[in-house]
């Protein structure tokens, strides 16, 4: 009998798990090994080796990933940018085009408007507040739909449904990247994305020692960006694979955790008189707050503000907090804290973090797993030194 698996963080602990258990150890090996025995396959993907990520670690993590996105496949690779680059080398080609949120990771607008006019693929970015607008941005040469599910840094929430219709109706693939919400609070495929993308960098493993990435969904788009992934080489080895299969097993337990800190710090910021504007969907003001209520089981572990005094407060602001870290990543047990225009978003031009509306003072904050209580606490104090 096959063991009941109907809920979330049943699945984190027990999906994808060898069975029988390999010589009875609870916790999956680490195969370290970069080749394997030939055994008689017959074409060139069924080897068993590394950069075709399909050793014993690799497959354990494609089974759970898919399981707990609710998605036929999935499949991890050497960082969430090797994962967002690869399945768009993977399906767009020189002469295609695709429509892309407005405001984005820093890494992928810049991939989108560095690289992409070398390889001759067309982007344009749509208004995500416009969805009106959208259809007259589709050309015949138009191939996908790219949105984030919370939008970094600013927390925007994009009608996601809408996305996955507006995609279906034209043709098009739908891609959508749910580094900020995780599985836990929103899974794309139930919601009709073909695929859903990871930096698992962050939360997926959540111990800010691994990097990492993640691309799941339709099993035949998964399998056409494996073979991509195998040509490119941006592979995941088997230590990284073990410890990010460790770390998923906690994902809701820790999510959960940040997305009720992040809501108590959010509200603490949204009252206070030295705070200009806070960006968290699971705040009533917030403009997509409705939208995010009825998609998402949670709200997430990131916000962003502003302080009234602009970067100078900001700055002063970041130096003075204890508990978070000033760092450029997220999704960790530890707070970090960062100004997007020094470390995310830096690599964009000033002008494309303008229009994006990103400012220089805007802070982003990713809640870790201290007590909420300690770090109200520590943002109280730092905001009276602003």
């Amino acid at each position: 009998m096959g063991k009941l698996s109907k809920h979330l963080d049943t699945l984190l602990i027990h999906a994808g798990e060898p069975s029988p258990l390999i010589e009875g150890a609870v916790s999956i090996p680490i195969f370290q090994s970069g080749t394997f025995e030939y055994r008689g396959e017959s074409s060139y993907y069924g080897l068993r080796y590394i950069r075709l990520s399909n050793t014993p670690n690799h497959l354990a993590l494609h089974r759970k990933l898919a399981a707990v996105e609710n998605a036929e496949a999935a499949l991890v690779t050497a960082s969430g940018m090797a994962a967002i680059s690869t399945t768009l080398l993977a399906l767009l080609s020189p002469g295609d085009h695709i429509l892309a949120q407005g405001c984005l990771y820093g890494g992928t607008h810049n991939l989108m408007r560095v690289e992409f006019p070398r390889l001759k693929i067309e982007v344009d970015f749509i208004d995500a507040d416009a969805p009106a607008s959208w259809p007259s941005q589709v050309k015949t040469n138009t191939r996908a739909i790219y949105v984030e599910t919370i939008s970094n840094p600013l927390m925007q929430v994009i009608d996601l449904k809408g996305v996955a219709a507006f995609a279906r109706d034209r043709g098009l693939l739908s891609i959508i990247d749910n580094t900020f919400a995780t599985p836990v609070n929103f899974r794309p495929a139930e919601h009709g994305f073909d695929l859903s993308l990871h930096s698992a960098t962050k939360y997926l493993n959540g111990h800010s020692d691994v990097v990492a990435g993640a691309v799941i969904g339709r099993a035949p788009l998964v399998e056409r960006i494996n073979r991509a992934l195998s040509h490119l080489g941006g592979s995941l080895d088997p230590h990284a694979c073990f410890l990010m299969h460790r770390g998923m097993k906690t994902l809701g337990v820790r999510v959960r955790q940040q997305n009720q800190a992040a809501l108590c710090l959010a509200r603490f910021l949204e009252r206070h008189a030295k705070v200009a504007s806070v960006n968290y969907p699971g705040l009533e003001r917030h403009p997509h707050y409705l939208r995010a209520r009825a998609l998402f089981d949670g709200f997430g572990g990131m916000l962003s503000f502003e302080l009234k005094g602009g970067v100078a407060a900001a700055e002063a602001f970041i130096g003075r907090v204890t508990l978070p870290i000033c760092a450029p990543s997220l999704g960790g047990v530890e707070s970090l804290i960062t100004r997007p225009v020094t470390t995310s978003h830096s690599g964009m031009a000033a002008v494309d973090r303008q229009r994006a509306g990103i400012s220089d003072s805007l802070i982003r904050f990713s809640a870790g797993l201290e007590a909420t209580e300690d770090l109200i606490d520590d943002f109280e104090q730092a905001l009276a030194t602003v």
